[in-house]
């Protein structure tokens, strides 16, 4: 009798883990607003498709598929970068975009002119394309952009598997700053 119930209590046991296992694999749950709108995650909003090169450890390579969200007016965006426009490619940089008018009066003339550069250079270089848009959006884009400076910082890999190490890319034709020019883009 003794043994009975324990099966019983251990069947009991296996069918409500099942019911709950089973339950909580179906469709996840979705956080809504108090409007009842399912909310948005931050990795929503990558929209905005770019290609240029970079500078990886001194060797130029690329170019490199920027996916960007502007997070701020000021503006400060976001992009993530990847190598290929392959549906799994694995992240390979994000770069940092923030109004000059932020970074030349929170950074140092040395740390700019060794992690960050200028989008004014890059864009007028060329190497920068705005894909997937009307070539006037493309263009209003590159002329945002060509008021901010960017930061990129790179991820290695030992095979497919990410090794911890990272390093600051650099735009191809930074050209670093002295200290009049720093403090005269600052002012603006």
């Amino acid at each position: 009798m003794k043994t009975k119930l324990v099966v019983l209590r251990f069947l009991l046991f296996c069918m409500v883990f099942t019911l709950v296992w089973t339950t909580g694999k179906g469709t996840p749950p979705v956080a809504a607003s108090d409007e009842g709108m399912a909310m948005k995650s931050p990795a929503e909003g990558y929209t905005v498709h770019v290609l240029a090169p970079h500078l990886v450890d001194g060797k130029q390579m690329g170019p490199y598929h920027h996916y960007c969200k502007v997070l701020a007016p000021d503006p400060v965006i976001q992009c993530l970068i990847y190598e290929s426009t392959e549906p799994n490619a694995r992240l390979s940089q994000v770069e940092f975009i923030v109004a000059k008018k932020l970074t030349r009066n929170q950074v140092s003339l040395k740390d700019w002119n060794k992690n960050w550069h200028d989008h004014t250079v890059e864009i007028a270089s060329g190497r920068v394309q705005v894909l997937d848009l009307p070539p006037d959006k493309a263009k209003a884009v590159a002329d945002l952009v060509s008021t901010t400076d960017g930061l990129i910082v790179h991820f290695y890999y030992d095979g497919n598997l990410p090794n911890g190490r990272t390093s600051v890319a650099q735009a191809v034709g930074h050209k670093p700053m002295k200290e009049a020019e720093f403090k005269n883009q600052a002012a603006r």
